[in-house]
Order: C-alpha cells, then structure tokens, then sequence
C-alpha cells in the first residue's frame, strides 16, 4: 500500500502518503465533534496509551495507506490473516479449500464470528462487503489492485453488470469465490482491507458510518474525535484469542515528549530525537527498538513527460543521485539506501540485483547521449510531493541540491496536498514529471511490489511505465505454481525494470519506536497487521493525563 516517505514522526506528522515532513492533514469540518459508541469508553488504568495518526477514513474500502489501516485492522476482519511470521492464516474463515484447477476457493465461515454488536457473521455479510467493493458508485481507488482477480468482479466495477459473478453464497457458513485466472496468491490479497466484512446495516446509516463502525475486529471503537482522540476497547465477543489490553487510547500529542512524561506507552521517534534516542548514554536508548519496513521509498520519473520519456535520461538521474551520503548525512541513518526495487526480507529478493549507483561521469554521459544531448535542452523539471509546510524537508533540499551539483539541473519543488496529490498521480495527462512516494508491503510476495507498481495497465504504475516483456515475465509469474519458477521471472523482471530505470529507488525505512518496559509483546511488525492483540501491561505505574494542546498536537 501506499506509504509516507520517511514515515517516522508524529511532530511533523503526515497522513497516509503526505511525503516527506508535511503538517498533519485537517480531517474535515463533517467529521467535527466527539462520535461516541454505545459499546462504552476504555478504562484508562488498563488500556494502552500511544499516539494519533491523523487519518481520514476508518471505511475499509477506503483504506489506502498505512495511516487509516494502522486502525482498519484492529476494528474490522476478512477471511484471511497475516501471522507475525507474515504467514496468511485463518480469519474470519476457520478453513478453506481450491479447486484442482486453482480457481475455484471455498471458505467456511467460523460459526463464533460476530460483529460488534453481536450479530452473526454470515456468508451473505462477505458477498455484501465484496460487492459493495466492486459498486462503482462508491469509487473504491484500491477495489480492482486488490479484489479485480475475482471473477466478475471488474465487469461489476464497470457498471456492466449488477452484481459480482465469481462470489457465490452456498449457505450461512460457507461461500465460493472463482477467479479468472489461478492466482498463487490470492489468500495473501484477501489480507488487504478493502477485502474486509462490513455490517451492510451500518453502512446504510449514511456516509459517515465508519465514525461508529460495527466491525468484526478484536477491538471496537468506543469514542472518535477525528484529529484529537480514538479510543477503542475490547470487543468481548471476539472469535480468535481475546486480546490482554482492554483498551487502545490514541492521543494526538507530540510523542517523545508524551513519552517522557509518561503520558503514553509507546512513540514513534521524530528525525530531530534520533541523535539522542541511540546515544547509549542516553535513558531512551534502553527502551528503544529498530526495525526495517518492507517498504519502499521512490522518485518516479513520468515515461511519458520530457525529458524523462528517454530512458538514458532516466538512467542518468538514477547515477547522479548519492543516497548513501544522503540516507547517512541528512537522514541520520534512519534509512537503508535501496538496491534494487524489493526491499531486504522480501521473498524473491536476489543479491544478484543491483541499482544504479551513484557515478556523476557515467550520468553525463548519459544525457550526452541522450535525445537531449544536454540538460540545456531539458525542459523545466519540477518534483510533486506531498505536503503543505513552509519549505519542503531537507531530503528534498539534499535531492535538488545533488542533481544541482552533478547535472547542472534546477528542479523545482512542488508541494500539494493529499487530495491533490493522489489526483494528480492518476492522471493521464498532466501527471507530474517527477514525485516522491513510497509503498509498504501489504503481503510478503514480490507481486505485491513488482506486479502491482510496474504492470503496464496497473492503477499504481504512478510513471505509466509499459514493457512488453516486463508485463509478460508478470502475468506469467501470476499463474506459475512452481515457486523456484515464479520468484526467478519476478527477479528477471526486476532486473529489467531496473535497467528501464522508471524509478530511483531511494531507500527503506527504519522505525525508529519507544516502548516502555512495561509493555510486554511488542515486536514491531514489518507490515500493517493487527499488533495490539499480542501486548499486554504488567507492572505499570499509574500513567500521566495526556492532555492534547495546540502546541503539542501531533
């Protein structure tokens, strides 16, 4: 899914793909005023306390990015599940079954499953969700990347045709998905939101349903004030392993200092605290914890925009870029410089592939050769990226700074906000030249990076990149069933696309987290899933009142 690049910070916290440092996205005027459920508020002595995301949605068909899913999946279910060890398991299916052919999946829908208000999960509540995914009227931006595999399903999402063909309900407790094709990894798309059940009762409540959401997840929200606070409690009719934690309070404060003051439980470390938080000598460096994302962090060059429609211009923005000094010097290190597309961890990832490195002689010569012969002859170049500060962050600066130095190039930065951003990013025309974006893993499959983000007539081919044997080496890797096979043509690809050079790879995330010793579980997952149902508290001392002010809101 999509992701914020350098998505660290709540002190200049970002919305789901508001790039490189932005002020927190504002949620609405609509959404105004504390929503509350009538399943009751957490109890504060027992609850975990950490930080607010700022999010938009808590609608599963909407959920393009990990800031909404971070909350997604704690309230709401589907049929599949990730494991820690990013296995997909049982959800609110108890077992499935395929067809010979790899078609055809039968799921068995688990008889303890109950929406939050205690209602039994049916069949019928999964056709509901699928299809109302597929209702073009609704205009899910994420529904054909993640559900188009299913029979039908794009014909529905097209207006051709009033409901989905390939989901069939058999009885209560069991329902039938056909594909169009075999697909190795369905099971693992199912683990993606905009799959999730929905109450159909609930949705019909009107637009703004989701601010009292009847889901299925382990927790359940008990009170909602978009931008200020989110408090969830445990839903005690749960079908899997009852969560310890009774409650999750989300406050929107600044979370090294809540932390320090031991108003919350866990915090996310700004870029500015990253000197002190690994300075041994330091008290926070004892309770800190580091991990790698499987994510992404990326320039895309639009294919079809001067003068990034030839490829040894591409090449040549690929060669003058020093990552290392930037990931090192700008960054502090909070960041592994790529190399290559998939991120270390992935299955798939090959040592064998290799980007390309930093070589301001060999990017020169690049545009020498180039239709351009000179970036005199370039027209201006502009970077989109998402945000609304006063001045774009120092890793934009550090970028337009290099290609400066090493080209000659001025580019100019672009900043827009979300809305605007992601407009832009699906257009045909006028589709920006060059923008900084990131993508996390939604599942541990390299089609979830390569498949989905390069395919010619991919939604996410944010450069509009197109090769014919790239898309080849793709679809024949959809259906191949033999692993070996199928990760080697995802490492050929990967090597051609990266010659092809519609990206720079910039570099993967590393989180930087607090978490106080009381907190017992935590292991810091590499993708969204829901965490919070393996922690628990033991021993805490009574927390501080976090009281959100304009001054500290993140």
């Amino acid at each position: 899914m999509p992701v914020p690049s350098r998505i660290m910070q709540p002190t200049a916290r970002r919305s789901f793909l508001a790039l490189t440092g932005s002020g927190a996205v504002a949620v609405g005027a609509s959404l105004s005023g504390c929503q509350v459920n009538p399943f009751g508020p957490t109890s504060d002595a027992q609850a975990l306390r950490t930080f607010l995301w700022n999010f938009e949605t808590l609608d599963p068909a909407f959920t393009t990015g990990i800031l909404e899913a971070e909350y997604v999946v704690h309230i709401f279910s589907g049929l599949t599940a990730l494991n820690d060890k990013l296995e997909v398991v049982p959800d609110l299916a108890e077992k499935w079954s395929v067809s010979q052919d790899g078609r055809v999946y039968t799921f068995t829908i688990r008889k303890n499953a109950r929406f939050h208000d205690g209602r039994p999960v049916t069949a019928t509540d999964v056709k509901f969700s699928i299809e109302r995914a597929a209702d073009p009227r609704l205009a899910s931006p994420v529904a054909l990347t993640y559900l188009g595999d299913i029979e039908g399903f794009a014909s529905r999402l097209s207006g051709q045709t009033a409901e989905v063909s390939g989901v069939r309900v058999k009885d209560d407790s069991t329902i039938e998905i056909a594909l169009d094709e075999p697909r190795v990894y369905f099971l693992a798309k199912l683990t993606y939101p905009v799959s999730y059940v929905v109450d159909r009762q609930n949705v019909a409540t009107g637009p703004d349903w989701w601010l009292q959401p009847n889901g299925t997840g382990p927790f359940k929200v008990a009170r909602l004030r978009p931008g200020d606070t989110l408090s969830l409690v445990r839903h005690e009719g749960y079908y899997g392993t009852k969560p310890a934690l009774t409650g999750v309070e989300y406050l929107a404060v600044a979370p090294v200092e809540a932390y320090e003051a031991n108003e919350i439980d866990i915090a996310v470390v700004d870029l500015a605290d990253i000197e002190r938080v690994t300075d041994k000598s330091d008290p926070l460096n004892r309770e800190l914890r580091v991990r790698t994302d499987l994510d992404i962090q990326y320039l895309a060059m639009s294919v079809t925009a001067k003068p990034f429609d030839d490829p040894k211009v591409r090449q040549a923005f690929n060669h003058a870029l020093d990552r290392d000094r930037i990931a090192t010097v700008t960054l502090k290190r909070t960041v592994i410089k790529a190399d290559g597309i998939l991120p270390p961890g992935l299955p798939g990832k090959s040592d064998r592939t290799r980007g390309l490195d930093f070589d301001v002689s060999r990017a020169r010569q690049l545009i020498s050769e180039s239709s351009y012969r000179d970036t005199q002859n370039f027209p201006e170049i502009s970077l989109t990226v998402m945000g609304t500060r006063t001045a774009p962050p120092p890793e934009i600066n550090a970028i337009v700074a290099t290609y400066r130095q090493s080209l000659g190039v001025d580019v100019r930065v672009r900043q827009l906000n979300r809305d605007d951003f992601i407009a832009a990013a699906q257009k045909d025309r006028d589709r920006p030249q060059l923008c900084m974006t990131g993508w996390i893993a939604d599942y541990a499959d390299p089609q979830n990076f390569l498949d989905i983000l390069f395919h010619s007539k991919s939604r996410e081919n944010v450069s509009r990149y197109a090769n014919p044997e790239v898309d080849r080496l793709l679809e024949r890797a959809r259906t191949e069933r033999d692993n070996a096979v199928r990760m080697k043509l995802y490492q050929d690809a990967e090597i051609q696309i990266i010659q092809d050079a519609p990206w720079v790879p910039m570099w993967h995330t590393k989180r930087y987290t607090l978490v106080k010793p009381w907190v017992q579980g935590y292991t810091g997952t590499s993708v969204v899933q829901p965490w919070l149902k393996s922690i628990s508290l033991k021993g805490r001392p009574e927390l501080v009142g976090a009281t959100p002010t304009a001054s500290r809101r993140a």
